[in-house]
């Protein structure tokens, strides 16, 4: 049997990962939805023929884990009636998919007649049926009145286009752009394909097959290698849901269990609360995608992205809890319990891995607007991307990123761009800026909320708000305090006020409308009277600390008109006399 050559394992690494990268900008630059040309809100990946993956551009970090099952189900699914041309859709939650407007394709790839490898991407498409449009229905209780659930589906056989099967899942889509797409996410698939093929073609099957089991291998040690870092030991955290969108005051618990024993990594939701009879509930792959992608914030970021760093975690989310609801459940909704489950991840592992762990990340609260722009004459869709995003949470030695908070989403997930916000919605924006005091104070302080406002520029225009991050701020570490709340509100033009709470669904917001978000900051780490005196006067100058928090909270007295400190008073509030500062 050939032996694997070190050199060109790294360069098969490097090339699945320029593959899954070129495929992503493919993507991006063809997509019209803003949710995925702006927000990049996809993902594209790599796969070998038994469907382990090989290497992925998540774009978006919940969908970290959200292609390869889904790859394993089709295969298992369709067995010998896999051709060369096919390409197949997929979206349901019950059978490995992570949430019903992540609409995923998948492409075979052959190479001298054999199955050697497939391409896939999968993106959060526009509208996805449903009762409501745009895919988020707060009211919903089961699958059916929030999406069409597209199983395994052929929309090429042997590459001959099935035009019944496509137009029977785009006569219950809303938006023609949606199609558009779907076939933007084809060609990212293909272009995939080519460089496959490139690449058998340059080194052959043998080469291919060898070189991918020894980067397998590689990753798996490398994963090992983090987790044995971890003092063995079983590590319990915990973290709440609040609200379901139908039972007022009803709160869940997620609860994970975390054992390490020396080179492997078990994370066990088997405590965590039922799944609820309304909106808020997550699919195993959803949830099984935040532990993943929370774990991977304590690693080595140099770790391959394939199926050998998944082999060492095992996840088990029993059926019937609220990160695994069973079937018919609505769980649209499941993605944004990547926060809380975070969080219960961090409070576990804190304790034993300080220095690995942030504070908490700012929670979402997320608006959708859909409607018909004016302008054009044409429907429109778009979540604000600018407001849901908050501070992360600080980090041992490091302060929190600004605006970049969803866990589940930062990395990837940009802000728009304000032209682009203004021609591809009716909306005309106001303002949107980091926001005064809203980052979690500490040694190293959280990152930085944002102020969003702009005014709704369509009659009847509907607003989907959902998340609960108006109930409570992402939490400090050791003596860090908590970032602050997210807000929505409304006023109409007539003046009066009106304060969405999660959840709500309004359909008839009338033109002229300004809303108004505010996205808190991440937690702080350690105590807020270590931050150094002279940093602390520099965020007072640049509007990041008030006068009053930088005395109140940090211990640090700025003078309002100069900006100077006052060491003195300073040295005082915070206990220390002068020669030790």
């Amino acid at each position: 049997m050939r032996t694997a050559d070190p050199v060109l394992i790294s360069v098969f690494a490097r090339a699945f990962k320029s593959i899954t990268d070129e495929m992503s900008i493919s993507l991006q630059k063809t997509t019209r939805s803003p949710i995925l040309c702006e927000a990049k809100d996809f993902v594209t990946g790599i796969y070998d023929g038994p469907g382990r993956m090989l290497e992925q551009t998540e774009n978006l970090p919940i969908l970290a884990f959200s292609l390869g099952p889904v790859c394993q189900y089709i295969i298992e699914y369709f067995g010998d009636e896999i051709y060369p041309g096919d390409i197949i859709f997929h979206n349901d939650v019950f059978s490995m998919g992570n949430q019903n407007n992540d609409v995923a394709v998948f492409k075979p790839i052959f190479f001298q007649d054999q199955l050697v490898a497939w391409t896939a991407c999968k993106g959060h498409q526009a509208d996805i049926g449903g009762a409501v449009a745009g895919g988020y229905n707060p009211n919903a209780t089961e699958v059916w009145q929030e999406a069409l659930r597209i199983p395994p589906v052929k929309v090429y056989e042997k590459s001959k286009f099935r035009k019944d099967v496509w137009d029977l899942i785009f006569a219950n889509i809303r938006f023609d752009m949606v199609q558009q797409d779907m076939r933007a996410q084809i060609g990212s698939c293909i272009v995939g394909e080519r460089r496959m093929l490139s690449l058998l073609e340059k080194y052959g099957l043998d080469c291919f097959g060898v070189h991918k089991e020894a980067l397998l291998e590689a990753t798996r040690k490398m994963m090992q290698a983090e987790i044995s870092a971890i003092p063995n030991g079983e590590y319990c955290g915990e973290s709440t849901v609040y609200y379901d969108g139908k039972n007022t005051g009803k709160r869940y618990k997620i609860r994970v269990k975390i054992t390490v024993r020396d080179r492997q990594i078990t994370l066990d939701y088997s405590d965590t609360d039922p799944q609820s009879n309304a909106f808020v509930n997550g699919t195993y792959t959803s949830s099984a995608s935040a532990a993943v992608l929370t774990f991977l914030q304590m690693v080595n970021p140099d770790i391959p992205h394939n199926q050998g760093m998944v082999e060492p975690i095992e996840i088990i989310i029993p059926e019937g809890t609220i990160l695994n609801a069973a079937f018919p459940a609505a769980t649209t909704y499941g993605n944004h319990l990547c926060p809380p489950n975070a969080d219960a991840i961090a409070r576990a592992l804190a304790p034993v891995v300080p220095e690995r762990v942030t504070a908490g990340w700012n929670h979402l609260l997320c608006s959708l607007t859909t409607g018909n722009d004016p302008r054009k004459n044409d429907k429109y869709v778009d979540i604000c991307f600018m407001g849901l995003k908050g501070g992360s949470g600080a980090l041992r030695g490091v302060d929190g990123y600004d605006h970049i908070g969803m866990i589940d989403a930062a990395g990837g997930l940009l802000s728009q761009d304000y032209e682009m916000f203004e021609q591809q919605t009716p909306h005309v924006l106001m303002r949107h800026e980091y926001l005064c005091d809203s980052a979690g104070p500490g040694q190293w302080r959280g990152g930085l909320g944002v102020e969003t406002i702009f005014e709704i520029g369509s009659d009847n225009t509907q607003l989907v708000v959902f998340g609960d991050g108006d109930v409570e701020p992402a939490f400090g570490l050791f003596g860090g305090c908590s970032g602050s709340l997210n807000s929505i509100k409304l006023r109409y033009p007539d003046g009066t006020e009106y304060v969405p709470r999660s959840l709500d669904l309004i359909s008839d917001v009338p033109g002229g409308t300004v809303y108004r978000q505010v996205a808190g900051g991440g937690g702080g780490y350690g105590s807020p009277h270590e931050r150094p005196m002279t940093l602390v006067t520099e965020e007072v100058r640049n509007g990041v600390i008030s006068v009053e928090a930088a005395r109140d909270v940090y211990g640090v007295v700025v003078d309002e008109d100069t900006c100077e400190i006052d060491e003195a008073a300073t040295l005082s509030r915070r206990g220390k006399p002068a020669l030790n500062e």
